[in-house]
């Protein structure tokens, strides 16, 4: 059993990209490297970017969310994008079709929440 998370980003115009680029790249690093990651990718899909990663479980993915690169990533969002995001526990690592079609059947959008 793993835990996947897929999240969709839309920015909100051209002047977002940099300061977007400049957290997607260190969040990513810190994904990457966070006990319990077994996977963490992105892919821009019309227009929106998206990232997908796959967690040893749940409490793995949330100790990434809240903390260094990240938070701050979190923090910033309003001003930079507008999204959603899919969290689930899956027997196996899904493939991007298949954890794209999960995020556009049930995303939501972001909550903020764990981000303080």
């Amino acid at each position: 059993m793993v835990y996947v998370s897929i999240t969709g980003l839309t920015l909100k115009g051209p002047f977002a990209a940099p300061r977007f680029w400049w957290h997607a790249l260190r969040s990513m690093a810190q994904a990457q490297a966070a006990p319990g990651n077994i996977l963490a990718t992105a892919r821009s899909v019309d227009g929106v970017q998206h990232t997908l990663s796959i967690w040893q479980n749940r409490a793995a993915m949330r100790r990434f969310m809240i903390s260094g690169a990240h938070a701050r990533a979190m923090r910033a969002f309003p001003a930079i994008a507008s999204g959603s995001t899919y969290g689930f526990d899956a027997e196996a690592a899904p493939g991007w079709d298949e954890a794209l079609a999960a995020w556009r059947a049930h995303g939501k959008p972001y909550a903020l929440d764990g981000a303080k």
